[in-house]
């Protein structure tokens, strides 16, 4: 079965597909952008993003990028651990040197 091709703009992104985008380009996706032409004529910059049964051209804009990086930081905010094996400026012993 072929996949479906769908071209999302940013605004009717759902958090799961925010989510997945950020998943496929952990470290962003300034050099994996893609272009083509509109109905209108206009050349648009994408982002393809790839799930099991649909092929996506995420539109690049201003506010994709922005809500990308704050999505990104809402993550590592979540998966920031509390317990540090070592605080700052702590001294470690070895006795065996």
């Amino acid at each position: 079965m072929a996949k479906r091709f769908v071209i999302k703009d940013y605004k009717s992104m759902t958090p799961d597909l925010m989510a997945l985008l950020v998943e496929a380009y952990p470290d962003g996706f300034e050099y994996d952008t893609e272009y083509f032409t509109n109905a209108k004529g206009e050349r648009v910059e994408a982002v393809p993003l790839e799930t099991e049964d649909t092929k996506y051209l995420i539109k690049v804009s201003t506010t994709l990028v922005q809500k990308f990086e704050a999505y990104e930081d809402e993550e590592d905010d979540d998966t920031d651990s509390d317990s540090d094996d070592f605080e700052a400026g702590e001294d470690v012993e070895d006795d065996d040197l």
